[in-house]
C-alpha cells in the first residue's frame, strides 16, 4: 500500500500548529515541521514555534525537524530533504502517521515534487574560473540549468555563486540524490479572509513582542550569532536586529516588521498558488470555523484516501 502524507499549510497566522496538534492527537500522528527557521534553537517567539500546541488532552505530540541546529547554522532545502526522509521513516517504523506541518511553501513542494537535489562541495577551482564573468552571466547560466525557484539564489553573488557550484555538481554526480519515498498526499491548506489575516498577524505580532521577542534577539547576538545571519533571517529576527542597533524607533521596526509580515504572508498565497497551477492540489479549508470543526473536515477528507 502506497503510505499517506497529511500535509497542513498556509500563510502565517493561520493556525496551522493547533490543528495539526489536533489531527496528530486523533490519527495517532506525529509532526514533521516544513518550517525554513523552526529547525533552529534559540529562534523560538520570533518563529513561532507555539510548542505548548503540542501538549493536548494531556498528551504531548511527538514533533521533529524542530530545536535540530543551532541559530547561524547553514540549512537548505536539501538537508530539509533529508532530514524529512529520515522523520518520515522513523514515524512509520512505530505504526504512526507522519503530519507535515508548516508554511514554508519550498519544503513542501521538495517533498510532493521530489526535488532532485544533491550536497555539493565547496569547489575553489570553479570558482576561481566563474570571476571572469558578471551577476548578469552568472544569472542566465543558472537559470539555463534549473528553473529558479527561489529569487535568494540570486539575491547576491556569493549565493549566486554557491546555486551554480552546486547545479554543476549535479550534472557530475547525477546518482547523488535523496531518494523520497512514494506516498499518497493530501494538502490541507487553511484559509482566511484577507482582513482577518491581517488582524490575525496583528495580534500575533504584539504578543510575540509581549512575550520578549526583543530579548530573544538581544541573547542571540550575545551568544555569537553574526548580526549580518539574523539580518538574513529576514522579518522578526532582521528588523529586531535593526532596531538594537540603533538604525530605527522602536514604532519604526513595528511598523515595518508588521508590513514586512503581511507582504510574506501573501508572497506564501503567491508560492501555493502557483503550486496549484503545477497540478499539485491543495484542498482549502474554512479558517474561521471552530477548530473541531476544521478537525472534523480534515479527518473526512483523509479517509477517503484509505
Amino acid at each position: 500500500m502506497t503510505t499517506k502524507l497529511l500535509t497542513i499549510t498556509g500563510p502565517t497566522a493561520c493556525g496551522k500548529t493547533s490543528l495539526a496538534a489536533e489531527l496528530a492527537y486523533q490519527l495517532g500522528g506525529e509532526i514533521i515541521s516544513a518550517d525554513s527557521r523552526q529547525v533552529f534553537r534559540g529562534m523560538d517567539i520570533g518563529t513561532g514555534k507555539d510548542l505548548a500546541d503540542y501538549h493536548i488532552h494531556g498528551v504531548d505530540i511527538p514533533y521533529h525537524l524542530i530545536d535540530i541546529h543551532d541559530a547561524g547554522y547553514e540549512y537548505n532545502v536539501y538537508q530539509f530533504q533529508n532530514d524529512f526522509i529520515r522523520a518520515f521513516g522513523d514515524i512509520l517504523s512505530r505504526g504512526r502517521q507522519p503530519i507535515l506541518c508548516g508554511g514554508t511553501g519550498m519544503y513542501i513542494e521538495a517533498v510532493v515534487k521530489g526535488y532532485q537535489l544533491a550536497d555539493a562541495p565547496i569547489d575553489p577551482d570553479f570558482r576561481k574560473r566563474m570571476e571572469a564573468f558578471s551577476d548578469e552571466e552568472l544569472t542566465a547560466r543558472l537559470a539555463s540549468l534549473i528553473k529558479l525557484h527561489n529569487h535568494t539564489d540570486t539575491e547576491t553573488r556569493d549565493r549566486l555563486l554557491r546555486a551554480l557550484e552546486i547545479q554543476e555538481y549535479h550534472l557530475q554526480h547525477p546518482d547523488e540524490y535523496p531518494h523520497m519515498p512514494e506516498m499518497e498526499h493530501l494538502i490541507i491548506g487553511v484559509s482566511f479572509p484577507r482582513e482577518i489575516v491581517i488582524e490575525r498577524i496583528g495580534i500575533r505580532l504584539r504578543q510575540r513582542l509581549q512575550e520578549g521577542m526583543i530579548e530573544e534577539v538581544k541573547s542571540l547576538l550575545e551568544q555569537g550569532v553574526p548580526e549580518e545571519r539574523l539580518l538574513r533571517y529576514g522579518l522578526e529576527y532582521k528588523h529586531v536586529t535593526r532596531y538594537l542597533r540603533g538604525e530605527c524607533s522602536y514604532d519604526q521596526m513595528y511598523e515595518s516588521l508588521y508590513t514586512d509580515i503581511r507582504r510574506f504572508s501573501k508572497r506564501q498565497m503567491t508560492w501555493f498558488r502557483r503550486m496549484e497551477r503545477q497540478g499539485i492540489p491543495i484542498r482549502w479549508i474554512d479558517g474561521t470555523q471552530p477548530l473541531q470543526a476544521k478537525v472534523e473536515e480534515v479527518m473526512g477528507l483523509f479517509s477517503s484516501m484509505r
